[in-house]
């Protein structure tokens, strides 16, 4: 297994620890020292080893809808996160809960943070999923504004209190390395699978788009439905 793998995981049991390591560098290098996609080539290999059975993928809509939008997406993307508060908001009314489609979000790993983001994200397992993940996105400038990563992980686990979740619960979810490798080696395999690059990426009915505003994405899911 490779040395970056293994680094996700120990960054996550040392800030569950209260020991994260301070960082000036921007979230893309302050891990590795590399992009984001040097380092998804480098893990291509090692990701594929790793089991990752245990993740779940999180869906809202009808499962058995003709039409299936995938989302990648990073809690620490400002586009994401302006995504979440505007089109995803319209789809979810016209189209996901009318069970015209279904939808999966996955999670995109550029930054420790995101990773973090995503642990709290699933602590409550799927029926609160996507109710953190919506605050994690709205709140999104005043967690990261925390600027260390004891403040950020505070913040996060601000959050998950918020849904219910103790402090015990949430040290538990931050401090599990081996769910924190799962989620990472996932994210390798998914996004080198679906070619994804940036965030947000779509991938509907297995074609891949960038990120589109609601009379756009409207009109392509119709062009799907046939409608």
């Amino acid at each position: 297994m490779q040395k970056s793998l293994i680094i996700v995981a120990a960054l996550v049991a040392l800030m569950g620890a209260g020991y994260a390591v301070y960082s000036t560098q921007t979230p893309e290098v302050a891990d590795t020292g590399m992009t984001a996609i040097q380092v998804a080539d480098e893990d291509a290999d090692s990701a594929a080893a790793v089991d990752t059975t245990q993740i779940q993928e999180m869906s809202l809509g009808n499962p058995d809808a003709d039409v299936t939008v995938i989302e990648y997406a990073s809690f620490t993307c400002p586009h994401c996160a302006n995504f979440n508060a505007t089109v995803y908001k319209q789809l979810k009314a016209d189209y996901i809960d009318t069970g015209k489609i279904n939808f999966i979000h996955r999670e995109v790993y550029f930054d420790r943070y995101g990773l973090w983001a995503g642990l709290v994200a699933r602590c409550g397992g799927e029926m609160r999923y996507f109710g953190l993940a919506d605050a994690i996105y709205k709140t999104q400038k005043e967690w990261l504004a925390s600027g260390t990563p004891i403040g950020i992980s505070d913040a996060l686990k601000k959050l998950g209190r918020t849904a219910g979740m103790s402090n015990e619960q949430l040290d538990a979810c931050l401090q599990d390395a081996g769910k924190a490798e799962a989620l990472y080696a996932l994210y390798q395999q998914q996004s080198k699978a679906d070619d994804v690059t940036g965030t947000p990426t779509f991938i509907i009915n297995g074609q891949k788009y960038s990120n589109m505003n609601y009379a756009d994405f409207a009109a392509t899911l119709n062009e799907k439905l046939g409608e």
